[in-house]
């Protein structure tokens, strides 16, 4: 979409696990068929299973499977996917425990019979078989051809009929196979199968380690096609948003409305702390002070504030933007993760007072601090003012600990009480160091949409530094998850952005987009 004079949204920055297996080039029944894998799923992108799209709409129609695993690699340059592990406790995995069991049982009573059935042992192979060829790529031809004739289905039906199957022997070249195709982070697991001399549990161990080397060549693939992907990502998610739109034209209402609030939030003066009359000079600019209220209103600053008011969403309110659904859940997941921030960076920045340069200049201390506040936050939901409690009381006594053994002077009562109840204060969102906090990591957040993380990072405001590691990995969520649905939804954007700011402020104003 072109763009004449004015302001533009431009494309907001591009973000910054698979194992390739070896490339050789050119050089190189149910009750028989164990499964290799469980269904695969996605590990790193937070929580599963969004909402139904546009559900509060009232539409019956919704997207599918496909759609949000599209949303998903779209949106994670990282991402990737790993074999399902079912818990041994479980009554699912017991279950599949059992099977397995039963089935390798069987088939050590068809090997030790006299004569051998070798009936599931050919059914092994032909799907051995056909994993390993599915492992090859287009240009291994002689690897292809030789894989074919070492396990010629037919010729092994032949010796299987004379008694004459070499299970074993077929399992030591299949192993040899595979620490030719595998990736070098399955070499340990290929090595100690050579070790294994019982036909049974070889095969068994190969049936585990191919599942592997399966999901392998699956990531290593969606790597490789990342930036395909990508841009089907972006085409299938508008094109299906489109359809609904047909069907139902008030379907933006609510993006509006968000986007808004956005551009009124920044006609705003920005919040003061109410705890201190100084308060405003330590917080530094609210993020609301990134824009010049006297400027003319720019659409990349309306997008990006509206990005930031949606970690503020009330989860009551259902007038969520329509344009954002598929990501609701995990928009509430970063809301999370910053509150748990606010609350470690207050502490720490309270300690600080505390404990003096000496314990918060050594690293381990620090990271201790971080472990223990995180740990004992997993429950602040359920129970904020006893999690904040014991928050408080173990961090005081780290403090007291490692002062005295450190032969410094160690916190006296008077300090000990006093330290507490500060910590204990954070919680409170009117408290003076959490609003600080809170407007300072937003205020990074909105750097980051407008930046990039990277560059975001090397000005962090005061008390944050302590969990640069945390902000950084923060800021690469959120701008990964803003940049897809940015690119995605542009054109819709530009259209209401063009209706919200006058044309004497900005007389054509476009969202680019892929």
């Amino acid at each position: 979409r072109g763009g004449g004079g004015g302001d533009t949204i431009s494309k907001m920055p591009d973000v910054e696990k698979s194992v390739p297996p070896k490339d050789l080039g050119d050089s190189e029944g149910r009750s028989c068929k164990p499964e290799t894998s469980g269904p695969p799923h996605e590990d790193k992108s937070g929580p599963e299973d969004p909402p139904p799209f546009l559900s509060v709409t009232g539409l019956t129609e919704t997207v599918n499977e496909v759609s949000k695993l599209s949303n998903k690699i779209g949106m994670n340059c990282d991402y990737y996917m790993e074999e399902k592990v079912l818990p041994p406790s479980s009554l699912e995995g017991k279950v599949k425990e059992t099977v397995h069991n039963a089935f390798w049982d069987h088939l050590k009573e068809q090997l030790s019979a006299t004569p051998p059935d070798f009936s599931c042992a050919l059914e092994l192979l032909k799907e051995i078989k056909e994993i390993l060829l599915s492992l090859l790529l287009p240009r291994q031809n002689r690897l292809r051809t030789e894989i074919e004739e070492a396990l010629d289905t037919d010729l092994l039906k032949q010796e299987a009929e004379h008694g004459a199957l070499k299970v074993l022997y077929l399992s030591k070249y299949v192993l040899n196979m595979m620490a030719l195709l595998c990736a070098p982070l399955r070499d340990e697991a290929v090595q100690k199968l050579e070790n294994i001399t019982d036909p049974v549990w070889l095969l068994r161990g190969i049936f585990q380690v191919l599942g592997l080397m399966k999901m392998d060549m699956v990531n290593y693939t969606i790597q490789s096609l990342q930036p395909h992907l990508q841009e089907h990502s972006i085409q299938y998610e508008r094109a299906k948003f489109q359809e609904l739109l047909n069907k139902q034209p008030s379907l933006l209402n609510h993006t509006t409305k968000w986007l808004t609030q956005a551009a009124a939030d920044l006609t705003m003066s920005p919040p003061t702390c109410p705890d201190t009359s100084d308060s405003s000079s330590l917080a530094g600019p609210s993020p609301n002070e990134a824009t010049n209220n006297s400027e003319p209103l720019s659409p990349t600053m309306v997008l990006c504030q509206g990005f930031l008011n949606l970690l503020l969403w009330d989860p009551e309110n259902e007038e969520f933007p329509e344009t954002l659904l598929m990501d609701r859940t995990r928009l509430q997941e970063l809301k999370s993760q910053l509150h748990q921030l606010t609350i470690m960076a207050s502490v720490l920045l309270v300690a600080s007072s505390f404990s003096g340069s000496v314990l918060f200049g050594s690293p381990q201390f620090v990271d201790k601090l971080k472990r223990i506040t995180k740990s004992l936050l997993e429950d602040f939901h359920s129970r904020p003012e006893e999690a904040i409690l014991t928050v408080s009381e173990q961090v005081s006594q780290e403090i007291h600990q490692s002062l005295k053994n450190m032969g410094l002077v160690a916190l006296s009562s008077d300090n000990t009480a006093s330290l507490m109840g500060q910590l204990q204060n954070i919680a409170k969102k009117e408290n003076c160091v959490h609003s600080v906090i809170d407007q300072r990591i937003r205020l990074f957040l909105k750097c980051c949409l407008v930046l990039g993380v990277q560059r975001s990072l090397l000005d962090l405001p005061g008390g944050l530094t302590l969990i640069e590691a945390e902000l950084a990995e923060l800021g690469q969520k959120f701008v990964n998850l803003t940049h897809h649905n940015q690119q995605v939804f542009g054109p819709y954007y530009t259209e209401i952005l063009e209706t919200l700011i006058s044309p004497t402020q900005a007389l054509e104003t476009k969202v680019e987009s892929v």
